[in-house]
């Protein structure tokens, strides 16, 4: 295994550091090598057209027209108004 060494760490992140490893039951270098795991291993973001290449098709576009008022009619019948783009 290789070493790693970090200089100049701020006192108060070195005991937030040994806090969390208390509550975790770890010791600080233990825990250290935890949260790099956890932050260098984690999977990377996806691109925006590749999330929203992802949705899925769920209706027509005219579905989902943006309601722009609705308006009551005698008899307790509503006629909405839909904007259509």
């Amino acid at each position: 295994m290789a070493n790693l060494i970090v200089r100049d760490i701020d006192a108060s992140l070195v005991r937030a550091l040994k806090q969390r490893a208390a509550k975790y039951g770890r010791s600080a270098e233990a825990e250290h090598r935890a949260i790099l795991a956890s932050v260098v291993r984690r999977p990377g973001k996806r691109p925006l057209a590749q999330a929203l290449a992802a949705i899925p098709n769920v209706g027509r576009d005219e579905d989902f027209a943006r309601v722009i008022g609705v308006m009551l009619i005698a008899g307790g019948v509503s006629l909405v108004i839909k904007a259509i783009a």
